[in-house]
This record gives C-alpha cells, structure tokens and sequence, in this order.
C-alpha cells in the first residue's frame, strides 16, 4: 500500500531550472567580473545554492548569497506557478489519505520562496532542504520517512535527476523519474532503469489512480 510519496523540487513540481539558473547569473557575474555559462553553474550543483556561491565566488560569500536570494525572488514570475496538473495530483493524493513529502537539494530559503509563491506548503507534512556543502538526498530521505513513521517500501520518491534514482535506491525507496521538464535528461534517465518513468504529470496522476483502485474524474 502506498503510503507516502516524496517529491524533489526543480524540475518536478515547476520548472525552477531556468530561473534558478538566471538569478545565479544576475547573483554572481557582477562579483565575478565575467560571464558564466549555464554548464559552468550546473557543474556545481549537488550542495544547496550556497555550495555554488562558495564555489564560484569564494571571496564574496556573504553578498552573493544575499544576491542571489533576492534575484531569486525578483525573478520568480518566470516561474509563476507549479507544472500544470501538478497540484491537482498533490490534491488527490491527499484525499487517498496518502503522506506528502518534499526532499530537495534547494536550500532552506530558496524553497520557502518556491513554495509560498506556488502556494503549495501546506500539501507537506515534512521538508527537507539541501545542504552547502553537499548532497544530502539520502539522508534527507530517510529523515522524512522516519518523521512521518512510514517504511521505505511504502513509500516512494518523484525526481527528475539522475542523482535521485541513485539516492532513492541508496534509501531503499522506490523511484519514480520525472522526465516532464525541459531540462529533464530522458535518455539517460530512462537508461537508469527506475521503477516507473514518466514523461507527463498526466502519467503521474494516471500512476495514483492504478495504485489507488479509485479512478480520478476527469477535469
């Protein structure tokens, strides 16, 4: 019986890709005094938004931090609400009685940013952020099952990358890939064999329904 599902955040509730990256831009560049590519910015991803920052202007920590929060925010209307059907789909696992969690590599305040302009917070009972200097998705993982009292096999885990079908595995959690996003790599995504793979948040809901024996009315 599913009990619980745990979401990854960019690129699987919205298509923060992009925007994180052009607040980066904005953030750095200016402190750096040169251009960066969006390959150089996505090298450093696995720690939080500050591992980058501490990675790409080591010198200047502090501002770019404060930078690239407030570039984030300013910037957010690129990315005004989650995938379309995705909120429908958060709704109806909530009314299976089903335990929803998040486990990003976002920090702490990036998220609280995404959340409260998708409006979405209140649909997790537990979140758990990235970390500077880091990736932490298996811990994190572990930590929401263990606050929600849920088993690993009762659970399982919705991402877009890579790295979530190794630290689902890692966890012991079924994983499902996330390949609606643009900046989804469906190839090799698929090339990784995770329990499910979808291509559409349509999919996803159409994944509940089977697990849920209840159709979903159509919208």
């Amino acid at each position: 019986m599913l009990k619980c599902i745990l979401f990854d955040l960019d690129g699987t509730i919205g298509n923060t890709l992009p925007l994180c990256i052009a607040a980066f831009k904005k953030a750095i560049e200016p402190l750096a005094g040169r251009a960066l590519s969006d390959q150089e910015i996505i090298d450093t991803f696995g720690p939080s938004e500050e591992g980058t920052v501490r990675a790409l202007i080591p010198d200047d920590y502090d501002q770019g931090i404060a930078d690239y929060l407030a570039h984030y925010r300013e910037l957010h209307p690129l990315c005004p609400a989650p995938f379309d059907g995705m909120v429908e789909v958060l709704e109806y696992a909530l009314s299976l009685g089903i335990r929803l969690g998040m486990v990003t590599g976002k920090g702490r305040h990036s998220t609280a940013i995404t959340l409260d302009v998708f409006g979405i917070g209140s649909y997790f009972d537990v979140i758990e952020t990235g970390s500077p200097y880091g990736p932490r998705k298996t811990e994190g993982i572990l930590n929401a099952l263990n606050l929600l009292g849920v088993n690993p096999q009762e659970s399982v885990y919705v991402g877009d990358a890579p790295s979530d079908i190794s630290a689902s595995r890692e966890a012991g959690v079924p994983v499902i890939s996330a390949a609606w996003a643009e900046t989804a790599d469906r190839k090799l995504l698929e090339s990784m064999c995770p329990d499910e793979f979808f291509t559409s948040v349509m999919e996803l809901k159409l994944y509940l329904e089977q697990r849920a024996g209840n159709p979903l009315a159509s919208s």
